[in-house]
């Protein structure tokens, strides 16, 4: 157990930190800026940044409303999962142990705005972009890591040959061309 708890000591620490972050920020914009009324620091911004109170009953970034109940069970099992797997994951890859961090992070803090609200507090507008918040922030930059390290992998990645079927052709050629074929 001790050693779980060290292997997991970086992910509760980044994680809380993101956690901590969302709620005292959600936490002020809810004390401080009614349901659907809009704050920004200038006229000239307006258009560019804005803070807006909204409840999201979806997922991140909006989508999906209506669907809370499944979003706070998926909630539960991907952070279950991270937990299990984050210590599997080798300390040299630390950009995906750094996304297990942010997906968990904000999986966490949107979790405790369902289960004490039944919804998520929105309030960061950027442009023409859905209204989120800081575990959106966090789950999405999450989500673009893994996928960068995906794609990063695939095309790094030597490819894997099989000793019969790569001699063999190899072998055909070779034949072929001593024959003048």
């Amino acid at each position: 157990m001790k050693k779980y708890l060290t292997d997991i000591a970086p992910l509760l620490l980044i994680a809380g930190i993101i956690v901590l972050l969302d709620q005292l920020s959600k936490s002020v914009i809810r004390a401080n800026l009614p349901i659907g009324q809009v704050w920004h620091p200038e006229w000239t911004l307006s258009l560019y940044a804005r803070l807006v109170n909204v409840k999201n009953y979806g997922a991140a970034l909006g989508i999906l409303q209506q669907m809370s109940m499944v979003f706070t069970i998926l909630s539960f099992v991907v952070a279950a999962a991270i937990l299990y797997y984050f210590p599997q994951i080798p300390k040299k890859d630390w950009p995906v142990r750094l996304a297990m961090c942010l997906l968990l992070g904000g999986a966490v803090g949107n979790l405790i705005d369902r289960l004490y609200q039944g919804y998520v507090t929105d309030f960061i507008s950027l442009g023409p972009f859905p209204v989120f918040n800081v575990a959106d922030a966090s789950i999405s930059t999450g989500v673009a890591i893994l996928f960068v390290v995906m794609l990063w992998q695939e095309f790094h990645k030597t490819p894997v040959q099989d000793d019969e079927a790569s001699q063999e052709p190899a072998a055909e050629a070779l034949s072929e061309e001593a024959r003048g074929e």
